[in-house]
């Protein structure tokens, strides 16, 4: 590489994004470039002139060690929607005069289907108007929605730790009887794809019986069944543990949260803020039976729990971030890096790159057939998909027994 190389990290945050950013730098470097660029809040922060220089920041081997065991965007991340190029040519300028400025080969963007679709917008513009940066996605999401890859990174971590806690819960739930039972209603992201909800049924094994129900937001959620479904279930145990996901919606389309309370919080994507599923079933459970109940909600838990990271999850992190580069330095543009699944015994995936026009603003949900026809659980064929990648764990670096991180003042 004869230039500079920017990298950005956009949307939700993950417990394996700084890996990716670790595989760019050293891939970077590794390939000639001269500077490594961090944007500091994603393409939000750049229009701004906001950036760093990751030399000055990862400045060792431990250094590296540790940004890759840190959770959440080590540079700061952004939800900012790029104006379609017809409607908004300055907002274009604006970057690449920047990017020009600071002599940038290729740019990398690590994130999920809405950071797709600004690398789709900017290698449209680059290639139009004859600009030679190259636009680079590296996949990024905890929901694991993106298309035309296996599976994306973020998604083994997270899923380790909802298998993991969602265990805990049950066998704490089993700790205390009460005289009409115990029901716990655990709320984990997902607002169209159940991936990470359908991570609860790992929970199951020789030890525990796993979750009771398991609702995906790809099928309507029936209230009156999931009723008698409790009901039934309390007649038979004391105890019974429900996943739902955030995005459960009834058959109008209403989302369950909706129900108990308003959602105002709308993003730039037009995504609004779901939150209160569980609290809603929680007390609507209570009201309809009398019984003891608990609302769970994951939250940013289950993308910021590196102390529980799938090592499979952090090296494919690094292992992106990496091919990333690569594809850049040897001439693509409007591309993002897939991982390619070749087989499950024993787990192996290699990287590819596909057309980023293919990716952006697509979503990719679980097959119907990974789903039991009640509508209540995931199949084996689903469990099977997500085991190879939350195997292996990644030690924290302990200081004062507590994990250490890669800090970096705020910007």
């Amino acid at each position: 590489m004869k230039g500079n190389v920017i990298v950005g990290q956009s949307g939700g945050p993950t417990a394996a994004i700084n890996s990716s950013l670790a595989g760019v730098y050293r891939t970077a470097k590794d390939r000639g470039a001269n500077k490594v660029y961090g944007m500091l809040h994603g393409i939000q922060g750049l229009m701004e002139e906001k950036y760093i220089d990751l030399s000055e920041h990862i400045t060792n081997d431990l250094d590296a060690e540790l940004l890759k065991r840190t959770p959440a965007a080590y540079l700061g991340s952004c939800r900012y929607k790029l104006p379609e190029i017809h409607e908004n040519r300055e907002v274009y300028e604006k970057i690449f005069e920047i990017l020009d400025k600071l002599d940038i080969e290729a740019f990398i963007y690590i994130g999920g289907n809405d950071s797709m679709d600004t690398i789709k917008k900017l290698s449209d513009y680059a290639i139009v108007m004859g600009y030679p940066t190259r636009f680079i996605g590296c996949p990024k999401t905890i929901d694991n929605d993106l298309a035309l890859t296996d599976h994306t990174p973020g998604y083994g971590s997270a899923a380790k730790y909802i298998g993991t806690s969602v265990k805990e819960i049950i066998r704490d739930s089993f700790c205390l009887e009460y005289s009409k039972g115990l029901v716990t209603i655990v709320e984990i992201m997902g607002r169209n794809a159940g991936w990470l909800t359908g991570a609860a049924a790992l929970a199951k094994g020789e030890d525990c019986s796993g979750p009771d129900l398991i609702y995906l937001p790809e099928l309507t959620f029936d209230l009156d069944n999931f009723m008698e479904r409790i009901k039934d279930l309390l007649k038979k145990k004391t105890s019974v543990v429900v996943a739902v996901s955030e995005g459960i919606h009834l058959e109008d389309g209403r989302y369950v949260c909706e129900l108990g309370a308003n959602v105002d919080f709308v993003d730039a994507f037009g995504h609004k803020q779901l939150t209160g599923t569980a609290a809603y079933l929680a007390q609507y459970v209570a009201n309809e039976i009398g019984c003891k109940t608990r609302a769970i909600e994951l939250s940013t838990l289950q993308r910021s729990a590196s102390h529980c990271a799938s090592r499979v999850d952090i090296l494919e992190a690094s292992q992106v971030g990496g091919a990333a580069v690569k594809a850049a330095d040897e001439g693509d543009n409007g591309k993002m890096v897939v991982l390619k699944r070749i087989s499950d015994d024993p787990y192996q995936c290699s990287t590819e790159v596909k057309d980023v026009h293919k990716i952006a603003n697509d979503e990719k949900l679980v097959p119907r057939e990974w789903v039991n026809e009640d509508g209540t659980y995931v199949t084996d064929e689903f469990v099977a998909y997500v085991k190879p990648l939350i195997q292996g764990d990644v030690s924290p670096v302990m200081v004062d027994g507590i994990p250490r991180h890669l800090y970096k003042p705020h910007h």
